[in-house]
C-alpha cells in the first residue's frame, strides 16, 4: 500500500476516534448528570477525563499532521476556501474543546472533594454550551473532508 493510502487511513481512523470518543463520552457524561446520581457522575467524569487524554488528545495532533500531509499531496492551496474554512473550524472546535476538558477536570475535582449536583450545575451548562457547536462543526469538517468542496477553487 502506498504512503498516501496509509496516511489517509490513519487520518480517517483518527477522525473516527475524535468523533467517536467525543460523542461517546459526551453521551455518558450527560446521562450521568441527568441521573442526578453524584456517584455515577464522579465515576463517569473520572473516565471521561482519562478518555480525553488517552484518545482525544493524540487524535487531535494526528489529525492536524496527517491533514496537512494529505493536503500537500492533493495539491490543495493554503489560500483555498476549503483550507481556510477547515482550519477555522478546526481552531473553533479546539477553542471549544480546551475549556471542555478544563470543565471536566473541575467537575471531577469537585466530586472528588464531595461536591453535589448544585456545586457543578453551572459548569455542566457551560460544558453543554461548548459541546453542541463543537460537534456541529465537526460534522461540517467531515463533510469538507469527504467532499473537498472549495478545495480547488
Amino acid at each position: 500500500m502506498s504512503a498516501y493510502l496509509w496516511v489517509k487511513l490513519v487520518h480517517i481512523l483518527s477522525a473516527t476516534v475524535l468523533f467517536g470518543t467525543g460523542i461517546g463520552t459526551a453521551f455518558f457524561m450527560l446521562k450521568a448528570y441527568l441521573s442526578k446520581n453524584d456517584e455515577a457522575m464522579k465515576v463517569t467524569t473520572q473516565n471521561v477525563v482519562i478518555a480525553d487524554w488517552v484518545f482525544t488528545t493524540p487524535a487531535v495532533f494526528i489529525q492536524f499532521a496527517t491533514g496537512l500531509w494529505l493536503m500537500q499531496k492533493l495539491n490543495i492551496a493554503f489560500d483555498s476556501v476549503w483550507f481556510i474554512t477547515v482550519v477555522s473550524l478546526y481552531a473553533f472546535v479546539g477553542f471549544c474543546w480546551i475549556p471542555v476538558v478544563w470543565i471536566q477536570i473541575r467537575i471531577k475535582n469537585h466530586l472528588a472533594a464531595g461536591a453535589h449536583r448544585d456545586d457543578y450545575r453551572v459548569l455542566m451548562r457551560a460544558w453543554i454550551a461548548l459541546g453542541v457547536p463543537a460537534f456541529g462543526s465537526v460534522l461540517v469538517l467531515f463533510f469538507l473532508m469527504i467532499s473537498k468542496f472549495g478545495a480547488y477553487a
